[in-house]
Protein backbone atom coordinates (compact mmCIF):
# COMPACT_ATOMS: atom_id res chain seq x y z
CA UNK A 1 0.00 0.00 0.00
CA UNK A 2 1.35 3.65 -1.07
CA UNK A 3 1.10 5.89 2.12
CA UNK A 4 0.66 8.84 -0.13
CA UNK A 5 -1.26 10.63 2.56
CA UNK A 6 -2.08 11.14 6.35
CA UNK A 7 -5.56 8.84 5.57
CA UNK A 8 -3.34 5.96 4.15
CA UNK A 9 -1.02 6.13 6.88
CA UNK A 10 -3.69 6.10 9.37
CA UNK A 11 -5.58 2.99 7.59
CA UNK A 12 -2.16 1.07 7.60
CA UNK A 13 -1.05 1.90 11.10
CA UNK A 14 -4.87 0.63 12.26
CA UNK A 15 -4.17 -2.79 10.30
CA UNK A 16 -1.58 -2.74 11.96
CA UNK A 17 -2.80 -2.25 15.69
CA UNK A 18 -5.94 -4.97 13.89
CA UNK A 19 -3.57 -7.44 13.40
CA UNK A 20 -1.12 -6.83 16.45
CA UNK A 21 -4.61 -7.53 18.48
CA UNK A 22 -5.16 -10.73 16.98
CA UNK A 23 -1.95 -11.73 18.10
CA UNK A 24 -2.27 -10.96 21.10
CA UNK A 25 -5.75 -12.30 21.56
CA UNK A 26 -3.36 -15.70 21.02
CA UNK A 27 -0.58 -14.92 23.54
CA UNK A 28 -2.40 -13.79 26.39
CA UNK A 29 -4.32 -17.59 27.04
CA UNK A 30 -1.20 -18.71 27.02
CA UNK A 31 0.53 -16.08 29.83
CA UNK A 32 -2.03 -16.41 32.09
CA UNK A 33 -1.60 -20.24 31.62
CA UNK A 34 2.41 -19.72 32.37
CA UNK A 35 1.60 -17.51 35.12
CA UNK A 36 2.02 -18.86 38.45
CA UNK A 37 0.66 -15.43 40.95
CA UNK A 38 -3.13 -16.20 40.57
CA UNK A 39 -2.83 -12.13 40.48
CA UNK A 40 -0.92 -12.18 37.28
CA UNK A 41 -2.52 -14.45 35.72
CA UNK A 42 -6.39 -12.86 37.03
CA UNK A 43 -4.49 -9.69 34.89
CA UNK A 44 -4.09 -11.49 31.91
CA UNK A 45 -7.31 -13.12 31.80
CA UNK A 46 -8.69 -9.44 32.43
CA UNK A 47 -6.74 -8.18 29.65
CA UNK A 48 -7.91 -10.69 27.29
CA UNK A 49 -11.54 -9.93 27.76
CA UNK A 50 -10.29 -6.06 27.26
CA UNK A 51 -8.40 -6.97 24.12
CA UNK A 52 -11.63 -8.31 22.54
CA UNK A 53 -13.22 -5.34 23.55
CA UNK A 54 -10.29 -3.29 21.53
CA UNK A 55 -10.74 -5.30 18.51
CA UNK A 56 -14.32 -4.83 18.25
CA UNK A 57 -13.46 -0.84 18.43
CA UNK A 58 -11.25 -1.02 15.38
CA UNK A 59 -13.83 -3.12 13.90
CA UNK A 60 -16.31 -0.50 14.14
CA UNK A 61 -13.85 2.56 13.31
CA UNK A 62 -13.13 0.08 9.78
CA UNK A 63 -16.84 -0.06 8.92
CA UNK A 64 -17.08 3.67 9.63
CA UNK A 65 -13.96 3.96 7.39
CA UNK A 66 -15.72 1.25 4.73
CA UNK A 67 -12.30 -0.44 4.77
CA UNK A 68 -11.12 -3.89 5.89
CA UNK A 69 -9.23 -4.57 8.74
CA UNK A 70 -6.78 -7.41 7.11
CA UNK A 71 -3.73 -7.42 5.38
CA UNK A 72 -0.82 -6.44 7.38
CA UNK A 73 1.03 -8.78 9.53
CA UNK A 74 2.41 -6.57 12.43
CA UNK A 75 5.70 -7.76 12.70
CA UNK A 76 6.92 -6.04 15.85
CA UNK A 77 3.95 -7.64 17.99
CA UNK A 78 5.08 -11.30 16.18
CA UNK A 79 8.53 -10.29 17.71
CA UNK A 80 7.49 -9.34 21.38
CA UNK A 81 5.10 -12.12 21.61
CA UNK A 82 8.05 -14.44 20.30
CA UNK A 83 10.39 -13.25 22.75
CA UNK A 84 7.65 -13.54 25.80
CA UNK A 85 7.29 -17.50 24.16
CA UNK A 86 11.35 -17.58 24.95
CA UNK A 87 11.16 -16.66 28.77
CA UNK A 88 8.11 -19.02 29.29
CA UNK A 89 10.90 -21.69 28.06
CA UNK A 90 13.73 -20.48 29.83
CA UNK A 91 12.54 -19.23 33.47
CA UNK A 92 11.10 -21.20 36.40
CA UNK A 93 8.49 -19.82 39.03
CA UNK A 94 8.68 -17.24 40.31
CA UNK A 95 10.99 -15.64 38.34
CA UNK A 96 8.65 -16.86 35.44
CA UNK A 97 6.32 -14.35 36.39
CA UNK A 98 8.50 -11.41 36.01
CA UNK A 99 9.66 -12.33 32.76
CA UNK A 100 6.06 -12.70 32.08
CA UNK A 101 5.35 -8.80 33.11
CA UNK A 102 8.46 -7.73 31.84
CA UNK A 103 7.40 -9.12 28.48
CA UNK A 104 3.63 -8.24 28.78
CA UNK A 105 5.23 -4.49 29.85
CA UNK A 106 7.13 -4.13 26.30
CA UNK A 107 3.51 -5.08 24.64
CA UNK A 108 1.50 -2.37 26.19
CA UNK A 109 4.41 -0.02 25.82
CA UNK A 110 4.49 -0.86 22.12
CA UNK A 111 0.52 -0.55 21.88
CA UNK A 112 0.11 2.58 23.67
CA UNK A 113 2.96 3.98 20.93
CA UNK A 114 0.58 2.72 17.81
CA UNK A 115 -2.56 3.98 19.87
CA UNK A 116 -1.30 7.21 20.57
CA UNK A 117 -0.12 8.03 17.18
CA UNK A 118 -3.56 6.71 15.44
CA UNK A 119 -5.59 8.48 17.77
CA UNK A 120 -3.67 11.54 16.54
CA UNK A 121 -4.21 10.80 13.18
CA UNK A 122 -7.94 10.43 13.44
CA UNK A 123 -8.20 13.99 15.53
CA UNK A 124 -6.14 15.53 12.60
CA UNK A 125 -8.21 13.94 9.87
CA UNK A 126 -11.73 14.56 11.35
CA UNK A 127 -12.49 11.47 12.38
CA UNK A 128 -13.63 12.52 16.27
CA UNK A 129 -15.83 9.38 16.97
CA UNK A 130 -13.00 7.12 15.74
CA UNK A 131 -10.10 9.45 18.24
CA UNK A 132 -12.58 8.71 20.74
CA UNK A 133 -12.73 4.83 20.37
CA UNK A 134 -9.00 4.96 19.80
CA UNK A 135 -8.56 6.99 23.54
CA UNK A 136 -10.51 4.54 25.03
CA UNK A 137 -8.40 2.10 24.02
CA UNK A 138 -5.14 4.07 25.30
CA UNK A 139 -6.39 4.27 28.30
CA UNK A 140 -6.87 0.82 28.75
CA UNK A 141 -3.32 0.11 27.66
CA UNK A 142 -2.08 2.52 30.18
CA UNK A 143 -4.23 0.96 33.03
CA UNK A 144 -2.75 -2.54 31.85
CA UNK A 145 0.83 -1.20 32.18
CA UNK A 146 -0.26 0.70 35.26
CA UNK A 147 -1.57 -2.90 37.04
CA UNK A 148 1.34 -4.78 36.04
CA UNK A 149 3.78 -2.90 37.59
CA UNK A 150 1.55 -2.41 40.55
CA UNK A 151 1.83 -6.34 40.37
CA UNK A 152 5.55 -6.29 39.75
CA UNK A 153 6.61 -4.22 42.85
CA UNK A 154 4.51 -4.94 45.14
CA UNK A 155 4.49 -9.23 44.53
CA UNK A 156 6.00 -10.62 41.63
CA UNK A 157 9.57 -9.05 41.54
CA UNK A 158 9.72 -9.34 45.27
CA UNK A 159 8.94 -13.35 45.60
CA UNK A 160 11.16 -13.51 42.24
CA UNK A 161 13.88 -11.64 44.39
CA UNK A 162 13.34 -13.80 47.62
CA UNK A 163 13.56 -16.62 45.40
CA UNK A 164 16.84 -16.22 43.95
CA UNK A 165 18.24 -14.90 47.88
CA UNK A 166 17.35 -18.37 49.07
CA UNK A 167 18.87 -19.91 46.29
Amino acid sequence: MQLGSLHDLYVDELKDLYNAENQLLKALPKMAKAASASELRTAFEDHLEETRGQVQRLEQIFKKLDASPKGKKCKAMEGLIEEGKEVMDEAQPPVLDAALIAAAQRVEHYEMAGYGCVRTFARLLGHEEAAELLQETLDEEAAADKKLTELAETIINVEANTAESNA
